[in-house]
């Protein structure tokens, strides 16, 4: 099969949503110019760099009471920051439901039922117990292809790990099975892992052991 995105697919359901998968989970949560928090879940997202640390996150819908925008998106504008926080496989339900549209002074933490912690660096809430949360420093918002499509580009100002989650000085995932988003209405959970060297490294090893 093959088709142009611009004449449609002619399937159920768009496959596009299932063919770059998994994706990591980022759930954003941001407050705005009045306290007024909110936690919604992205799943356009993705790290982009080591030094300095950024992240990227796409919007791709608005709100008939924000400005072309979601109130994620429009809470960042206004305050120039926002936490990602890392949804591990216990926390799905919790996540699903700050994901209901709703009007922009209603606070999603109260629906999931999650608690608010102090951000350290940045005025923010973020979530309480998660595995990780990034706090971070909004430094472009790209309007992009399409309606109300926006990509937000940010370094990563402050990160906050569970101390459960570092074993040997590593922050192992396998401890609390992080959530993935595929296609339609699917997830999945990271719950095994394998590692592979790369041929750089491994001619590294090799010029070391023969020193």
């Amino acid at each position: 099969m093959f088709y142009r995105p611009e004449d449609g697919h002619g399937l159920p359901h768009n496959p596009f949503n299932a063919i770059v998968t998994p994706r990591p989970i980022a759930w954003i949560s941001t407050q705005d110019r009045n306290g007024v928090a909110n936690l919604a879940p992205y799943s356009f997202f993705t790290a982009m760099s080591y030094v300095p640390p950024q992240i990227a996150f796409g919007n791709t819908s608005a709100k008939g009471d924000q400005d072309h925008t979601k109130d994620t998106v429009a809470n960042i504008r206004e305050t120039g920051v926002f936490c990602v926080n890392i949804v591990e496989y216990a926390m799905r339900d919790a996540m699903n439901r700050s994901s209901e549209t709703l009007p922009k002074d209603v606070d999603e933490f109260e629906i999931a039922g999650v608690t608010k912690a102090a951000c350290s660096v940045i005025d923010c809430p973020r979530v309480e117990g998660v595995p990780a949360s990034l706090e971070c420093r909004m430094t472009h918002i790209i309007d992009t292809l399409g309606d109300a499509n926006q990509v937000v580009l940010a370094e990563v100002v402050g990160v906050h790990l569970r101390d459960d989650c570092l074993r040997d000085g590593i922050f192992d995932i396998l401890t609390f099975q992080p959530l993935s988003r595929l296609g339609y209405r699917d997830y999945t959970k990271v719950s095994e892992t394998f590692s592979i060297t790369r041929p750089d490294e491994a001619r590294a090893d090799q010029e070391k052991q023969k020193k």
